[in-house]
């Protein structure tokens, strides 16, 4: 389309939301502006497709969703029934769509909004019983609410292996995800391999057994399944699972966690702990008390090893260090901690946990990168074990994402007032590891990574949202799709559709065509809603 075209087109699309049959378009993310026109787009074994230099690198993956998906053969032809253009005045992930009889016309400015744009043509094909392929004619105009819009999995308690990993980042592209937040360590399992340290694959990725969430009890159940479970992923595994998200324009953020879930590295090298214990890597869940002993330089030039490898590896502008959930009772019993705290002035043991985060937020930073924890990394008791009423008075270094998860929401109001940037991901509303009970599918739709009363002045720290998937009970693939679908969906929409756009009837009316490709990729779901 010219330029004059497009402003008549954005100008159409100022037409309200309610003129037309939403259940007509079940696009999840359903778009920001569309405007339902008359007639329907028609192929059937071949589409021709129209593409700039500058997107040629988009065919190879274009190519492959139609063959897989719709048995489909995509040719490239300057004269393409799908036409794309070039339009640098649109966001980085915004596109236009434009369906009529004849011809898809799309522009976008980057490859990302071509790809966002091929996934909304995915949601509006229809099959006919004559075997070909519709899709009704509409003009849409659209971007993305946040630009952080992720999806965590913990493998460290129950790792899945590549081909699921795979799979999973297809369901996120499907769904304009963007970030994939990949929990490696904990104090149950060691995921990635490290060259310079072998043990901790070689012991930390194994455990002899694993507790079962016998209800009630739950997290203080005793009873084992006696079955020995391990799995990581080696350096080329993970460039390969890096390759396959980037190009479905899904950025891997790594996490690491420091200082606390250490128990599977402490397990690998007992010198990393405060009191040079060999333990087992743990089969009980919940928080444990092994911590990395910070003040020893040996320990420190082991993490910053480790961050060496992660960082050589992950492209990721961002690289998490977890920070939650850190019991002190170790560094309160060690008397070189306490002894440390006393020359360097420290009053605390939330204090020394935020001065050693900052230590690694300034080692991060000299690579390049953007040290991300959750929100204990500021300081402030989260927890019954915490130093009750302590407030960390050592500062949070700058430049770090907070990741909020859990207390008040008014620290979200503190943070952003600091100036820090936050990731949304309350726990009453994220945690996929919840049951359908606890956050149903409409809970998922309506959370809001905003704040209703945060000053609109400190709207732009909120940079999005995440969901998690924490795997402490889901031994199984089926046991973790059923938590994740069809929540992840809801999700996509949080992260993407503006609140004024979203509809959560007309949400599920579109799952329906969600669950019809679950179903035929074999994706179990929970259709108790």
């Amino acid at each position: 389309m010219s330029m004059k075209k497009t402003i008549v087109f954005l100008s159409m699309l100022a037409v309200s939301l309610g003129a037309f049959a939403q259940g007509t378009y079940p696009v999840v993310p359903f778009p920001n502006k569309l405007v339902k026109a008359n007639g329907t787009f028609e192929f059937k074994a071949e589409l021709t497709i129209d593409l700039p230099d500058a997107f040629m690198s988009e065919l190879e993956i274009i190519k492959s969703i139609f063959a897989e998906e719709y048995n489909t053969k995509v040719i490239a032809n300057s004269k393409g029934r799908l036409s794309v253009q070039q339009n640098r005045h649109l966001g980085p992930e915004a596109y236009t769509l434009a369906v009529n009889n004849d011809r898809i016309e799309v522009e976008a400015s980057t490859t990302t909004g071509l790809f966002y744009a091929v996934q909304t043509i995915r949601h509006l094909i229809k099959l006919t019983e004559g075997g070909a392929y519709l899709i009704s004619a509409c003009q849409i105009a659209d971007q993305p609410m946040y630009k952080w819009r992720s999806f965590m999995l913990d493998e460290a308690r129950y790792f899945k292996g590549e081909k699921i990993v795979k799979e999973l980042l297809d369901q996120m592209a499907l769904l304009k995800l963007n970030i994939f937040h990949w929990h490696l360590t904990d104090d149950q399992g060691w995921r990635i391999e490290i060259k310079k340290y072998p043990l901790l694959t070689e012991i930390g990725s194994k455990r002899d057994s694993t507790q079962m969430g016998i209800w009630p009890g739950g997290w203080e159940s005793t009873t084992f399944d006696g079955v020995p479970h391990q799995g990581f992923y080696t350096q080329q595994q993970i460039k390969e699972i890096i390759r396959y998200a980037a190009q479905r324009h899904i950025t891997i953020v790594p996490e690491f966690e420091i200082p606390g879930h250490a128990s599977a590295a402490i397990a690998a090298y007992p010198w990393l702990g405060s009191f040079n214990q060999q333990i087992k890597v743990p089969g009980t869940f919940g928080v444990h008390y092994q911590v990395f002993n910070i003040i020893d330089p040996k320990v420190e030039s082991f993490l910053k090893d480790v961050l060496d490898e992660i960082i050589a590896l992950f492209p990721s502008p961002v690289i998490h260090i977890g920070g939650d959930e850190v019991k002190y009772d170790q560094w309160k019993n060690s008397p070189d901690v306490n002894a440390f705290m006393t020359a360097n002035n420290i009053a605390s043991y939330a204090d020394l946990q935020v001065w050693f985060t900052n230590k690694i937020s300034i080692y991060i930073g000299q690579k390049g990168r953007r040290m991300m924890g959750w929100n204990e990394i500021m300081g402030t008791p989260l927890h019954e074990y915490s130093e009750t009423g302590h407030v960390a008075t050592e500062k949070l270094a700058q430049n770090s994402i907070v990741h909020f998860w859990k207390g008040d929401l008014k620290l979200i109001d503190d943070a952003v007032t600091k100036g820090y940037d936050i990731v949304n991901s309350f726990h009453e509303f994220t945690y996929l590891d919840y049951n359908f009970n606890k956050i149903p599918l409409e809970k998922s739709y309506n959370f809001n990574p905003t704040p209703e009363n945060l000053s609109p002045m400190y709207k732009k720290q909120i940079l999005g949202f995440g969901c998690q998937m924490w795997s402490e009970w889901i031994p199984s693939v089926q046991s973790m799709q059923l938590q994740i679908f069809p929540r992840l969906a809801a999700y996509a929409e949080v992260g993407w559709t503006e609140v004024p756009n979203k509809d959560f009837d007309r949400f599920k009316q579109s799952l329906t065509i969600l669950e019809q490709y679950w179903n035929r990729k074999g994706i179990s779901y929970y259709d108790k809603q």
